[in-house]
């Protein structure tokens, strides 16, 4: 199996997960970072940093890309052009906002991700999302 053909099975082995805050245990519950964390323990190895403490709101308090400087530290910064299966992408809510949410690309068209208030899912990526996506990383290919 590719690297990619990896990730997007690791990832679909996370839907139907609970959402919960701050959360990274497939089955029982996680938030989109802890959906993506969780898929890099199955694919990568062990986490390479832990996150601190955060708040559902942390991306509103401030101006940094902490979780894009994040994704810079552990992934491969991809240009929007360039996304396929496997990739990160992250989005913001807001064009001034820094980006808060993320999610794995499994299909030219549909993307793994968890949802406050819903369960990991394969959604549709819809223009809805494409609109507010903000930055797209790979993972490297060595383990």
């Amino acid at each position: 199996m590719t690297k990619s053909g990896e990730i997007v099975a690791a990832a679909r082995g996370w839907i139907g997960t609970p959402y919960r805050h701050q959360a990274s245990l497939k089955g029982v519950g996680c938030d989109c970072l802890g959906f993506l964390r969780g898929v890099w323990r199955e694919v990568q190895g062990s986490e390479p940093e832990l996150p601190p403490a955060y708040s559902a709101d942390w991306a509103e308090a401030g101006a940094r890309e902490t979780l894009a400087d994040a994704a810079r530290r552990h992934l491969l910064e991809i240009s929007l052009g360039e996304i396929a299966p496997g990739d990160v992408l992250l989005f913001r809510w807001r064009a001034h906002l820094p980006a808060k949410h993320c999610a794995i690309i499994a299909t030219p068209k549909r993307m793994i991700h968890a949802h406050d208030g819903a369960a990991v899912a394969e959604v549709y990526f819809a223009s809805w999302w494409r609109r507010r996506l903000a930055y797209a990383f790979r993972f490297p290919e060595s383990n």
